[in-house]
């Protein structure tokens, strides 16, 4: 019988999906078993069911570096 191989999705600007039913384990130690078919976790720190994604990193505006011609880097709001 051959392993199931579980898979992970990173995405641009959401969360981690994580495929099958999971445990997340924190660094300090902490575990949060998930059920779902597929679980979103956290990578932007601002849910407030962490490490879960709750979808708030919707509400974040998001800040990408310009180049300019001086040798400096400014940011833009998009």
């Amino acid at each position: 019988m051959a392993d199931a191989v579980g898979q992970v999705r990173l995405t641009d600007d959401g969360p981690m999906l994580v495929d099958g039913p999971v445990v997340v384990r924190g660094a300090d130690g902490s575990a949060v078993r998930s059920d779902r078919f597929v679980t979103a976790v956290c990578t932007c720190r601002r849910s407030k069911i962490y490490p879960l994604c709750d979808a708030s990193h919707r509400t974040r505006k998001r800040v990408t570096a310009v180049r300019s011609e001086g040798d400096g880097v400014e940011t833009a709001e998009t």
